[in-house]
């Protein structure tokens, strides 16, 4: 079963609105692992260096297009990717779920090497935001050689744990999403802010999707994150966690990487509506 036959026409439908709204061409891809078929989305100049970019849970790859048309490609090689057994158009392999930290390890590692046979030869810079930044901060303790550099935008669970608070107002979400769940959840943590209507539609169509557990697991070590140059970004007015905490507390753990606050904008919108400060970072 290919990816794409795996979701729903609607879902496709405003995947791909999302994905026309990017400014530069687009390729397609899905890259086999031992986890499932994993789809990536790529544009940028061939053969400049690849940067591989990892959304958060429930998000998909499009995410990243406001990134993309602030500069992020323009000196880059994307490769936007859709975790596998999250919403998108990667699919899962029957009878091998991804269940750990190690697992996630083994197939980013089998994305990256799909990616070496294609057009993304050599380190990469590795980025993600959210849950997408655990699992790229997991996966640089485990291989900082495939690495160039890191880039973690408001990572979760890496230097401190959600409030409880969040946690509550996103059970009913990750229990039974619904479109008016999805919207009222992201309307509470954004503060109303302005989101992509594009985007916001895609997000309704994600609760089609089958409620899958997250991968959960102890937080990554700062040991290997300072073996290359890091650049962490923090989300000021983010809901999941106390972000002036985890700056002192990333500042202390690791105090060659390079960290920031962006102010006024929330966790969730960070990707979207701070897409020339992400765009910056990701492309320096």
């Amino acid at each position: 079963m290919s990816a794409a036959s795996a979701v729903s026409v609607q879902f496709r439908a405003a995947y791909d609105a999302v994905l026309d709204g990017w400014p530069a061409p687009v390729t397609s891809r899905e890259v086999p692992t031992p986890y499932g078929l994993t789809h990536i989305n790529s544009c940028g100049p061939l053969g400049a260096p690849p940067l591989v970019l990892l959304p958060g849970g429930g998000a998909t790859s499009t995410v990243w297009g406001a990134a993309v048309a602030a500069g992020a490609g323009r000196t880059r090689r994307v490769h936007a990717v859709d975790l596998v057994g999250e919403p998108g158009l990667s699919a899962a392999a029957e009878g091998r779920a991804i269940r750990t930290p190690h697992d996630l390890a083994g197939w980013l590692d089998a994305v990256l090497d799909g990616l070496d046979g294609l057009d993304a030869p050599g380190p990469v810079t590795l980025a993600g935001h959210s849950y997408g930044a655990w699992i790229a901060a997991h996966y640089a303790t485990r291989h900082p050689r495939r690495l160039a550099r890191l880039v973690l935008l408001d990572p979760t669970q890496v230097f401190a744990g959600l409030r409880p608070g969040y946690v509550l107002r996103a059970l009913p979400v990750l229990a039974r999403p619904t479109p008016a769940r999805i919207r009222s959840f992201l309307r509470w943590e954004t503060g109303g802010a302005d989101l992509d209507p594009a985007w916001l539609r895609l997000q309704d169509e994600t609760a089609r999707f089958p409620t899958v557990r997250p991968v959960t697991g102890p937080r990554p070590g700062p040991a290997g994150l300072d073996r290359f140059p890091l650049h962490i970004l923090f989300a000021e007015q983010a809901r999941c966690h106390d972000s002036a905490r985890a700056a002192t507390t990333a500042r202390a753990a690791l105090p060659g990487a390079r960290v920031e606050t962006l102010p006024g904008v929330s966790h969730h919108a960070l990707p979207l509506l701070a897409a020339g400060a992400v765009a910056q970072s990701l492309a320096a």
